[in-house]
């Protein structure tokens, strides 16, 4: 419903990602208005809105029943309020500091880089997690005005463009004649709110574990959930497979999954370095070999040089002798079935060894064998990936060696690591019975929701509490400064003009430096 000759004020919410973000904004008078009992609709070319009134009185009920409790509930978030609007200042502040700290912190809020590709599903969780987090941030503006006394006009939730948000109004005046440290609580509430519901999140995520136990088991394979077509992986792993290891080592979670293909890609980088050029374009991956019998090395095709590259017919790879300490290698090569040679022991000292690798040391293999490596070129990795199928009918799909008794196979992916590992969507969770009433991706579909919500209730906190117009922010500096008694009312308004420019002028800035510029950001 519209109101007419009253001031409303409104607690606008407005949130702020790299590819999705929510907008605020007010009521728009132009375009069509549709009204259906207690609920009222608005829409326009770019923008929609749905305003309800219908909980305005079950809301304030409540607030007005549990009044002592929600004060002293709501206390607690002015507090985090006012020191949340003081960080982040800070942090603006900081912007000026040679290595600002913008980047990882936005790293670690929206969790993800300016340069990483948003999927059409991630696009759904954000929107979904947004939704959530605005119906929170709203509530606790509402119940905190209602344990006041101050009863919502509506609360509405619209799309500007693409972005959701939400609203919530009340009678200015009202709230105008409130004493200052109680308007806080108001103003304060939707931040609070919102930090509660990261701490849940957070405590969801700990106990998934335990919840799941009945029908899932956490941390013993590595399973995979998804393999999109443009992924290198995409025709050799399929959703429900097991990883069990990364070049001959146990992983056991994604995140180990991501920290050993780092490792892997940097030692790749730091032996690639080490080692000498052939014929200025192939480096050879010093120390990381097969211990290949001579009469199979005898028997393998010879390749040619194709423009300082030694090309070899077919599927076949080229091989060359590992150098034995700082010799230099010989420059002998050999084209062989990849398929074949990672069945065979491992040698050189260019592999992670743990306790249950057999890895023979240096260049030592038996009598009759070589130690052979794979030629590739400049910051590309030789990585074994050993899985096995959690269906028996799908083991020769792929045509890839397998021990048909346990579906186990081993291939070689070889190209860039980093790019390789986060190509794939991966989960901890592994169903206890081949037909699971909630399917493979539930756990993986729990976990994404709850860490969307996070994060994405993180950033409206953060953003929030900028000092900055039209945000909460501004309204929670507002009253601050007006509980300073020892400041005239001009120098108030004048200090609160001063704090909102300078606040807005930096939040543009990180912004910038942030979003647009797109300096490389961590992931998580």
């Amino acid at each position: 419903m519209e109101f007419s000759g009253r001031r409303v004020r409104r607690f606008r919410m407005r949130f702020g990602r790299n590819r999705l973000a929510g907008a605020g904004g007010g009521d728009y008078n132009d375009g069509s208005i549709l009204h259906g009992g207690n609920t009222e609709s608005q829409a326009s070319c770019c923008y929609c809105d749905l305003k309800i009134s219908r909980f305005n009185e079950p809301i304030f009920r409540l607030g007005r029943r549990f009044s002592g409790m929600m004060k002293v509930w709501f206390s607690i978030g002015l507090g985090f309020g006012v020191a949340s609007l003081l960080l982040v200042t800070l942090f603006l502040l900081l912007q000026f500091h040679p290595i600002p700290l913008s980047n990882r912190l936005a790293a670690s809020v929206f969790g993800f880089s300016p340069s990483t590709r948003v999927s059409l599903s991630g696009i759904v969780y954000v929107f979904v997690s947004t939704v959530i987090t605005v119906l929170v941030h709203e509530i606790g503006h509402a119940l905190a005005a209602a344990s006041e006394g101050i009863q919502m006009e509506y609360v509405a939730v619209f799309i500007a463009a693409i972005f959701p948000g939400g609203l919530v109004a009340f009678d200015h005046d009202l709230l105008q004649s409130l004493a200052s440290f109680n308007a806080l609580r108001v103003y304060c509430a939707g931040i609070w709110h919102n930090a509660v519901l990261c701490l849940l999140c957070a405590l969801a995520l700990f106990l998934l574990p335990v919840t799941l136990s009945p029908f899932y088991k956490h941390g013993e394979s590595l399973v995979v959930v998804d393999v999109p077509y443009k992924s290198p992986l995409f025709g050799y792993l399929s959703p429900g497979d097991a990883i069990v290891s990364l070049d001959g080592i146990r992983i056991h979670k994604p995140s180990e999954w991501l920290e050993l293909a780092a490792i892997l890609d940097k030692q790749n980088i730091e032996t690639s370095n080490a080692s000498s050029y052939l014929g200025g374009s192939r480096r050879f991956h010093h120390g990381k070999g097969y211990c290949v019998p001579i009469s199979q090395i005898e028997e393998g095709l010879k390749g040619k040089m194709v423009e300082n590259q030694y090309l070899c017919p077919g599927d076949l790879t080229p091989f060359q002798h590992v150098p034995c300490s700082n010799a230099a290698p010989r420059e002998v090569y050999v084209c062989l079935d990849a398929k074949d040679i990672v069945k065979l022991d491992k040698c050189g000292d260019g592999w992670v060894a743990t306790s249950d690798t057999d890895v023979k040391s240096d260049c030592v293999c038996s009598q009759g064998e070589a130690c052979l490596q794979a030629v590739q070129s400049p910051g590309v990795s030789w990585t074994e990936i050993t899985y096995k199928r959690t269906s028996s009918q799908d083991c020769s799909r792929l045509g890839l060696d397998y021990n048909s008794s346990s579906c186990v196979g081993t291939f070689v992916f070889v190209g860039d690591l980093t790019a390789m590992s986060r190509s794939v969507r991966l989960t901890a969770y592994q169903p206890r019975w081949l037909f699971n009433f909630f399917g493979k991706s539930f756990p993986d579909i729990i976990e994404r929701s709850l860490t969307c919500t996070f994060h994405v209730s993180l950033a409206l906190v953060l953003l929030n509490s900028l000092p900055v117009y039209y945000l909460d922010g501004e309204s929670i500096l507002e009253s601050s400064l007006q509980s300073l008694t020892w400041l005239s009312p001009r120098k108030k308004k004048k200090a609160l003009q001063v704090s909102l420019f300078g606040g807005s002028l930096l939040s543009l800035l990180a912004f910038f430096r942030i979003f647009l510029i797109g300096l490389p950001l961590s992931r998580w």
